[in-house]
């Protein structure tokens, strides 16, 4: 053990800083996508609450098919990193190749799913029939955008295994660039951009019809393909790729490599989809304990969830640092590369934790200026501040075990961990509360079950990457070879 210990501390003061380096621009393109979500809210909302309200209920289900897309895409970021570490450079191209014929496959697949299924989903739901034709309106023009995003993440993917994840961030401001001027031109119409610019606006952008939610969504897929195409020229003109030329042929589908990166894959992408559908059946499951605790539950979300994005990003980053020590066949030092990603992960939820402690009251005001909803916010934002380090810490782990390419074990511990603890519990102890002890709790219920959700799978994970690094490390399990 003290052996272990030495090392580590050797590992740390090598490898803390590449991890960071890698981390941070992940972050800044995390943030950048999600404020194209925000500015959609934004503008939506100034035109009239019916817009707002479509481009909301259609953003919970264009944006679970995007995070199950992009998931599964995140299987190509270990393999490349393998390959990259091992010095088989020959063989990235292939798989990029074969990952961007299964990004293409979901993008259309996501797009016939938004141009067809959603008027019965809407009519299930009971979606009032204003609320439902635009936002049919707002998601047929999204799934234009859905095979543009499918390129971009398989690129994005391929650039974060070749630990060059800058590209990613500059590109995703570029979308957010595009978003906002095409969000206003197409939201309000000539009218809005005569208010803005006023009455020496040549006529014919006068005349732009305002397309309300309709515009939001066609914004939204022009972001998608300026993305798309915008890695795609990078990554063809680029020389940080070294001699990995992904453009020079291109390689048809290849079924037994599609089948392993979806082997890779799509547990991922399942573990993303769980997680997503577990805040959204909380937001369902709480809509009828009135408008201030609904207020009150997604002000406190939104803000703890742009604090994630830094231990989120820590994550990847650790696919990848964990994915080439593996790939130079050196499994002891990856196994301390992976547990100092997790105590790295350890600050960043401490720091997280303080962060709301000192900021919740002055960021809660910024939010709203009702005082029920305000105290009700601070109260979850307590509890978030409990959860922080095991969820920073099982998406950390989660993130090095992708490193060793073990997906499916994570989506079996998520779906456990999240549904039937997180989402169960919490809706036991939200309706029902603990048998005669604890009365029930309303919303501090759903968010004590998150809090349970959380610890189980950071314990669960921290337990399989114990055993999975160091069964590695002996040479008692090998990793699964994604290779031509």
């Amino acid at each position: 053990m003290a052996g272990f210990i030495t090392d580590l501390r050797e590992v740390s003061r090598r490898d803390t800083g590449p991890l960071i380096r890698l981390a941070l621009p992940i972050c800044g393109a995390q943030l950048a996508q999600a404020g194209m979500s925000v500015v959609d809210v934004m503008m939506t909302g100034r035109l009239s609450a019916t817009d707002l309200a479509a481009v909301s209920v259609g953003s919970s289900l264009w944006m679970p098919l995007m995070l199950f897309m992009t998931g599964t895409l995140m299987g190509l970021t270990p393999v490349v990193a393998h390959l990259l570490g091992a010095e088989r450079r020959a063989g990235i191209r292939l798989q990029v190749h074969q990952a961007l014929w299964i990004g293409l496959g979901l993008g259309i697949l996501s797009a016939l799913l938004l141009w067809t299924a959603v008027m019965p989903i809407f009519s299930a739901m009971d979606v009032p029939d204003a609320v439902a034709r635009r936002s049919a309106g707002y998601l047929a023009a999204v799934g234009f955008g859905m095979p543009g995003v499918a390129i971009f993440q398989t690129l994005r993917a391929f650039s974060d295994g070749m630990n060059h994840t800058r590209p990613a961030l500059w590109i995703s401001l570029i979308g957010l660039a595009v978003n906002i001027p095409s969000n206003y031109v197409l939201i309000y119409g000539g009218e809005g951009l005569t208010a803005l610019l006023g009455d020496a606006l040549p006529a014919p952008l006068q005349a732009l019809p305002a397309l309300g939610a309709m515009g939001c969504g066609i914004a939204t897929a022009l972001s998608m393909w300026v993305m798309g195409l915008t890695m795609a020229a990078y990554t063809r003109r680029s020389r940080a790729y070294g001699d990995v030329e992904l453009w020079c042929e291109p390689a048809p589908p290849r079924w037994r490599l599609i089948g392993e990166l979806l082997h890779v894959g799509v547990p991922i992408g399942v573990a993303i989809f769980v997680e997503v559908t577990l805040f959204t059946l909380i937001a369902l499951f709480i809509a009828s304990l009135g408008e201030v605790t609904v207020a009150a539950h997604q002000v406190a979300l939104n803000y703890t969830g742009l604090l994630f994005m830094l231990p989120l990003s820590l994550g990847m980053a650790l696919t990848v640092r964990v994915g080439n020590t593996l790939g130079q066949g050196r499994p002891g030092s990856a196994r301390l590369v992976a547990w100092n990603g997790i105590l790295i992960a350890l600050v960043v939820a401490l720091l997280n934790s303080l962060i709301l402690w000192l900021t919740a009251g002055p960021v809660i005001e910024l939010y709203t200026h009702d005082t029920a909803v305000q105290q009700l916010t601070l109260s979850l934002i307590g509890l978030a501040m409990i959860y922080q380090v095991s969820d920073s810490l099982q998406v950390s782990l989660a993130g090095a075990l992708r490193g060793y390419k073990d997906t499916r074990v994570i989506m079996l511990i998520t779906m456990v961990a999240y549904w039937l603890v997180g989402l169960g519990g919490g809706h036991w102890l939200g309706v029902y509360g603990l048998f005669d002890v604890v009365p029930p709790m309303g919303v501090h219920g759903y968010w004590t079950g998150l809090i349970a959700g959380l610890t189980v799978a950071a314990i669960l994970l921290g337990e399989r990457l114990r055993r999975r690094s160091k069964a590695v490390a002996r040479g008692d399990e090998e990793i699964p070879d994604t290779s031509i």
